[in-house]
């Protein structure tokens, strides 16, 4: 049985950058194109086939434990960020204030598709999604530096459309303008989930 299947969802890159420095700030540098190996982004912090866990796996693991990272990249949606800015009452977000990888233009609820989705780009180059990835307060800090008084609006105004954190299961190369294909798991979801969720909540 064919675990992934291909949809008939295509989005388009508008948007390539990496975190040169972390310590420095989250914001990223524009590319024009990226090529993708095993541990990720060339020249991008988040990089690496492995990292320190940090305080989104805490109940998992201690502080600072390596483990296989899965947050490589982060990807986010065009049509996501113009929802944060309108419900922060901003015109218009920069993609390099979120620290973002990619930006897709046109998969719908980008934040919300099932982990181990695949995003394929042209090249052959796939992603495969982790998970969502969480509104944070490093992102309100590169706001409020640009529009004063507003960055306290971003956590609650990006939940469930942050977008996904996502690592490199197949190397290549992507640019911007190139097409991109979502692949979703065939498993249905866990019977379970809403009531453990609302148990953990």
């Amino acid at each position: 049985m064919v675990a992934l299947e291909p949809t008939e969802f295509y989005g388009k890159v508008t948007f390539l950058g990496h975190v040169q420095d972390r310590e420095a700030g989250l914001s990223s540098a524009q590319l024009d194109h990226m090529q993708l190996s095993f541990a990720g982004s060339q020249n991008e912090d988040h990089g690496g086939e492995t990292r320190p866990s940090c305080s989104r796996v805490l109940k998992q693991y201690d502080r600072g434990t390596p483990i296989r990272n899965v947050r490589q990249l982060s990807i986010l949606s065009v049509e996501e960020i113009a929802q944060i800015a309108q419900t922060m009452g901003i015109d218009h977000l920069d993609p390099t204030v979120f620290g973002a990888s990619l930006v897709i233009e046109g998969i719908p609820d980008l934040t919300l598709v099932p982990p181990s989705s695949r995003l394929q780009f042209a090249s052959g180059a796939t992603v495969t999604v982790d998970m969502e990835n969480h509104p944070c307060h490093l992102v309100s800090r590169e706001i409020e530096a640009i529009y004063p008084g507003k960055g306290k609006l971003f956590k609650p105004a990006a939940q469930r459309r942050r977008g996904v954190t996502a690592w490199v299961e197949a190397e290549g190369a992507i640019s911007i303008g190139d097409s991109v294909r979502l692949h979703i798991p065939t498993q249905p979801a866990w019977p379970h989930l809403t009531d453990t969720l609302s148990q953990i909540g």
